[in-house]
């Protein structure tokens, strides 16, 4: 009988044993699959980035947002991005393009030197600041960004001007609402740079 209850006794110490066991696996691997699906939400909610703001960066560095706004220098193959200046428009001490203004508005062509100054047929205007500081969209609410890419508005303002070319607003404008967003919040977090943008320059034919 002794023989017996011990084996009884060993028995039942292993199967408890083994169903702990297979309890705190089951319990593990639960819980890292709930953190793999988390990890995958958050990831899927930003189209593979870890946040708002880095999928925000990627939109501005693929729409060619720097094209435009981050003034050039001169590099070893020509003109290149000056990123110490990143998004921060036509710098406010450089000229607009030396051009025969009125023949490039008579034969509508549009120029310019480095891209952050165009002259065309609109007259002449300049990429703006989009950097963080209060000369960029540092006082911008994120209405008024969307504003300003849905409907081509001036600072996101029911009542300013409109955008001007090149801004491809007819094609920004499609943008998703967390496209948008995402862009905002990058924009947001970028280095403050202060530099005034001068005002856009009406055509000649609009001058007379």
């Amino acid at each position: 009988m002794n023989t017996l209850n011990l084996t009884l006794t060993l028995l039942t110490a292993v199967f408890i044993f083994t169903q702990c066991s297979q309890n705190e696996n089951e319990k593990s691997q639960a819980q890292s699959s709930i953190e793999t699906t988390e990890s995958n939400v958050n990831t899927n909610s930003y189209n593979g980035f870890n946040s708002l703001e880095e999928y925000g960066g990627h939109l501005v560095m693929i729409a060619g947002c720097h094209d435009c706004h981050t003034p050039k220098k001169m590099g070893p193959h020509g003109p290149e991005l000056d990123m110490d200046l990143a998004l921060s428009g036509h710098p406010s001490k450089m000229p607009a393009p030396d051009v025969n203004r009125k023949e490039m508005e008579s034969k509508g062509l549009a120029v310019t030197q480095t891209l952050t100054a165009w002259v065309g047929p609109w007259g002449i205007s300049y990429a703006a600041n989009l950097t963080s500081d209060e000369t960029g969209i540092g006082n911008w609410q994120e209405k008024n960004f969307i504003k300003a890419i849905r409907e081509g508005k001036f600072k996101g303002m029911d009542n300013s001007r409109p955008i001007l070319p090149p801004m491809p607003v007819e094609v920004l404008k499609h943008m998703t609402d967390q496209e948008l967003k995402a862009i905002f919040t990058y924009l947001k977090s970028t280095k403050p740079i202060h530099n005034v943008v001068p005002a856009p320059e009406p055509p000649l034919t609009a001058m007379r």
